[in-house]
């Protein structure tokens, strides 16, 4: 199993996410999942609110293109991109197959 798959044209990422950290950044991975480290704090949604822009921002995306399908309250969460612009240089992420 991997951290990513396409599901046609989104991306579904399983992440591991880490709240409170000094920087916003992808950190590699965290078993079969990817961490990403963000400077916001995990209460009123505030993370989750930081992860969605992070990752629009990476993936060359508008906000309203990233959503959480699973792991509101858990720092395990699946997020959907919907039709990624581009793709920022993560292990093993290959585009999408043609």
């Amino acid at each position: 199993m991997t951290w990513y798959r396409w599901a046609g044209e989104d991306l579904i990422l399983d992440c591991h996410l880490q709240p409170k950290a000094s920087r916003d950044e992808f950190a590699g991975l965290h078993g079969e999942r990817l961490k990403i480290r963000l400077t916001a704090p995990p209460v009123d949604g505030k993370a989750n609110a930081h992860l969605m822009a992070f990752l629009a921002e990476a993936f060359g995306v508008a906000k309203s293109q990233v959503s959480l399908e699973s792991g509101e309250l858990n720092r395990q969460k699946r997020i959907r991109i919907q039709k990624p612009r581009t793709l920022p240089d993560l292990p093993g992420l290959t585009a999408r197959p043609s």
